[in-house]
């Protein structure tokens, strides 16, 4: 008795190294990995960067241009001078010219073009804000979906292994009664047949989990060994109101918001060209320095001479008539806005719509979940008391293992519900712009 207790306690301990040789992913370090790893997050935060270089004031047209230039020319020939009707020749002369200057240049006035488009930047850069957020709730989603479906295969495969485990003891049932000829061979066959489809159906169900764990992987950003496991528990937001969902949608969809800058961004194109309409006045100055050494002539002697000093200037255009061009820009982009505003409309509307589909599936689903909750409960019941009276002889292997598919079918309807309601949630939490917000 003593060496049957030694024996029980080694293998329980065996059974939980094994158990935790294995990592538990849970969902908040898979959330974490994701925002650090993700392929399409990383890229979305290199645009909000280049989004944010193409808005700074070194890129608006507010600076001034600074350029410096300098240059030297040397010159050698034959010189031929003629005065007073004389004509004098020099051969191999020589002129050297030394210049140098530094310019700045500045728009002072260009119509407030410079300012639309500066505001419209600001836009730009708002909008890829709002573009790397719905990327990242779009990756929230991918990564839960196939998070989920890792917890589902792993319910399911655990069923199958009970179901596979139930078969295996009928069919040595079935085995040691046939050897003592209490049943029929077909008995046993049956039984062996069971068996065969429940490893099938297993090996299928083990190969399909590591299958989406690989798949997690590429959501993860990660080459982590699949050798891992996942939280497989769901607990619902029982506090969503419809109501409160459809007023945070219509405020806060990324998708609406995104919309809602692109016609901010439409109004500021209708002013950058408008502003074509006025003049532009511009301010130039400059110090330069200058230095010739000329050559002695027949007539005149070698000579140096230099200048130095400052050069400023103002420069006015306007473009009275430019054939139509800047009227055809501004009645486009007035266009343009028009459109930007019908498909805000458009988005409302759809995005309205597909809240009120997705809530009433949502409400469904949890109806559903608590009625296969009931059946689990019925089913598990029905296969103890069958299985009772099995072993009794009171039912057939046929009713017995009718039983015990109802059981196994019922587990896995009740998983494949519970994980389809949550990703549901989630789907309504990122129609109301809070999905980013949800703890784990």
């Amino acid at each position: 008795m003593k060496l049957n207790k030694k024996a029980i306690i080694l293998v329980v301990f065996l059974s939980t190294l094994q158990v935790c040789s294995q990592e538990i992913l849970t969902k908040k370090e898979a959330l974490k990995i994701t925002l650090k790893n993700n392929f399409g997050i990383k890229i979305a935060n290199n645009n909000i960067e280049v989004a944010s270089n193409n808005k700074s004031i070194y890129n608006t047209g507010f600076l001034p241009t600074v350029s410096a230039s300098s240059g030297a020319n040397y010159r050698k020939g034959d010189q031929t001078n003629k005065r007073e009707g004389e004509v004098a020749a020099t051969n191999e002369a020589i002129t050297k010219s030394y210049n140098a200057s530094i310019s700045l240049n500045y728009t002072i006035f260009d119509g407030l073009g410079r300012k639309y488009n500066y505001q419209q930047l600001k836009e730009t850069y708002n909008l890829t804000e709002l573009q790397a957020k719905e990327t990242i709730e779009n990756t929230y989603l991918q990564l839960f979906t196939v998070y989920f479906q890792i917890a589902r295969f792993s319910n399911n495969t655990d069923n199958l292994s009970e179901a596979l485990a139930i078969s295996k003891r009928r069919m040595q049932r079935a085995k040691y009664q046939y050897e003592y000829g209490q049943s029929t061979r077909l008995e046993l066959l049956n039984a062996e047949v069971d068996v065969n489809n429940d490893s099938i159906a297993l090996i299928n169900s083990k190969q399909l989990l590591s299958n989406a764990k690989r798949g997690l992987n590429v959501v993860l950003g990660t080459q982590k060994d699949v050798n891992y496991n996942v939280e497989t528990n769901v607990s619902f937001n029982k506090l969503l109101v419809f109501d409160e969902l459809r007023i945070k949608t219509l405020s806060n969809n990324t998708v609406l918001k995104q919309n809602e800058k692109n016609i901010a961004i439409s109004e500021f194109n209708v002013k950058v060209n408008k502003s074509n309409y006025l003049p532009s006045l511009g301010l130039n100055t400059s110090y330069g320095w200058n230095k010739s050494e000329n050559p002695a002539g027949a007539f005149f002697g070698a000579s140096t001479s230099s200048f130095s000093g400052i050069n400023a200037g103002l420069s006015l255009s306007w473009n009275l008539f430019d054939g139509g061009s800047t009227k055809t820009r501004v009645s486009n982009a007035k266009i343009a806005l028009v459109n930007q505003q019908i498909l805000l409309e458009q988005q409302k509307v759809n995005v309205e719509n597909n809240l009120k589909n997705t809530w009433e599936n949502y409400r469904n689903q949890l109806f559903v979940l608590k009625a296969q909750e009931t059946n689990v409960l019925t089913a598990e019941n029905n296969f103890k008391r069958t299985e009772e009276r099995f072993k009794l002889g009171q039912v057939s292997s046929v009713e017995f293992r009718q039983a015990q598919i109802n059981f196994i079918n019922s587990k896995t309807a009740f998983n494949n519900v519970k994980f389809d309601a949550k990703l549901i949630e989630l789907k309504l939490l990122q129609l109301s712009g809070d999905i980013l917000n949800v703890k784990f």
